[in-house]
């Protein structure tokens, strides 16, 4: 929700959860920021547009994504609350994490002591395993789908990518490609067949190795170049890594399936065991049946949900902001250390909303992007297609106190390291507008400096 003014805002209703800002948004979806209003929890809903999964042949992938998620119930896995439908829209009600992606800690303070990497392997592959033995596969475990919850315990999200086991063909493997390079088992890019339960602990290895060094095993830019190093398992490990752990991951990253380790026999390593504390949770039936219901037309017209708004002023409320406050600076879309590109970035301004818009519209216009705006939200199109498709920027103006801003770019589309060129192309013409402490100001010049130049490796692609 934006509200520039205070005044003319709106306030949507879904059921009993009450809808703030979008989180993140994809081609098929957008995640918002909820709150049930009978229990005052937080949580995050998924939203998918009905025309546009039917359009291009998703409902499948998108009953798939539901069905993994209400059937793994794990301390360590993101948890799916329920699942609505509207006329036109279906609602996917999940847990609400507030630490960020464990790979932000690393961005902020470099690779991470042997003892707490064992601990967030020891979480991951334990959730992994529960996930495998309810026939279910990742096939994507990757940074962003990392996150820490307030306790700074584990969770991993986004199953769009996950098998069930009716994709297995007779052979009993898997024979889709799929996930991000740089964590792929060699089997998966071999598009042979794969066990699926044996490409996750390989990408959990992967994971591991990124975890106790800040940067990947296998990097090139040349994708041909890339898959060589994976095929052959060829990297280096770093000379602190102690002995267990070399031993370890090189089990790990064996490129032969059959010889890799397994969950059990990783349960017998010695590295692998120190402090390990399985957690202890109840194992729950799971009914899919309200999932079929999403997509049928015929459903009774009493299981839909409507969307209701309420005209009243609204301002981002105290826990979105400080769920968000080390972002209110120009400096929060870099990190000097490890060169770590950030998706979205914010600032504060004591401009007036459309003044600020105003100001966006005018630095990007002549960078060749197509600008269109909806009262206090702008989105920026670019012209040009890049590594994956045109760049696309949502921009949105929340008001946090009276005549103080909070400003956010987000990318919505394109790629990651084109926004972060977009954005350091803008950034000077948007300092004017930027509100800064007295401490800040005397810093400006570092705060909107890019990644380090001396850097070589970084641990997100």
């Amino acid at each position: 929700m934006s509200s520039g003014s205070g005044r003319g805002s709106r306030t949507t209703r879904v059921g009993k959860y009450e809808l703030g800002r979008t989180v993140g948004e994809g081609t098929f979806a957008k995640v918002k920021f909820a709150k049930n209003v009978e229990t005052g929890e937080n949580v995050a809903i998924k939203i998918l547009d009905k025309e546009k999964v039917l359009k291009h042949k998703m409902i499948g992938q998108i009953k798939r994504e539901i069905s993994t998620m209400k059937l793994v119930r794990h301390p360590n896995v993101v948890r799916l609350f329920e699942v609505m439908a509207s006329k036109t829209k279906v609602y996917i009600v999940l847990e609400f994490i507030t630490g960020g992606e464990l790979f932000d800690k690393i961005a902020k303070q470099g690779r991470l002591k042997e003892d707490e990497a064992r601990k967030y392997f020891q979480q991951l592959t334990h959730a992994v395993d529960y996930c495998h033995s309810r026939g279910v596969f990742h096939r994507d475990l990757k940074p962003e789908n990392l996150l820490l919850d307030g306790n700074g315990d584990l969770k991993v999200s986004d199953f769009g990518l996950s098998a069930l086991p009716q994709q297995l063909r007779e052979d009993g493997l898997l024979h889709t490609t799929c996930g991000t390079p740089n964590y792929v088992a060699p089997e998966v890019i071999n598009n042979k067949g794969y066990d699926g339960a044996k490409a996750d602990f390989w990408s959990c290895g992967v994971i591991l190795f990124v975890l106790m060094t800040g940067y990947l095993p296998f990097e090139e830019s040349n994708l041909m170049e890339l898959y060589k190093k994976i095929f052959k398992a060829e990297f280096s490990i770093p000379s602190w890594f102690s002995s267990g752990a070399k031993k370890l991951i090189k089990r790990i990253l064996d490129p032969n399936p059959s010889t890799r380790i397994t969950f059990p026999e990783l349960l017998q390593n010695e590295w692998f065991k120190k402090g390990y504390k399985p957690p202890v949770f109840e194992q729950e039936e799971i009914n899919l049946d309200d999932v079929d219901a999403l997509f049928n037309e015929a459903a009774e017209s009493r299981n839909l949900v409507v969307e209701k708004r309420d005209e009243r002023p609204v301002t981002m409320n105290a826990f979105e902001l400080i769920s968000h406050s080390q972002g209110l600076n120009l400096s929060n879309l870099f990190d000097k250390q490890m060169g770590l590109v950030k998706r979205e970035t914010r600032f504060t301004s004591k401009l007036p909303a459309k003044e600020i818009l105003a100001k966006i519209e005018e630095a990007a216009t002549p960078l060749g992007f197509d600008v269109k705006k909806n009262q206090y939200k702008m989105k920026l199109h670019g012209g040009k297609s890049g590594r994956k498709g045109p760049l696309s920027i949502a921009t949105e103006v929340f008001e946090v106190a009276p005549s103080l801003y909070m400003v956010e770019l987000r990318k919505a589309g394109g790629d990651t390291l084109e926004f972060h060129k977009f954005y350091k192309n803008i950034s000077t013409g948007l300092d004017d507008i930027v509100w800064k402490s007295e401490g800040e100001a005397k810093k400006t010049e570092t705060d909107v400096a890019g990644p380090s130049d001396n850097l070589k490796k970084s641990p997100i692609k």
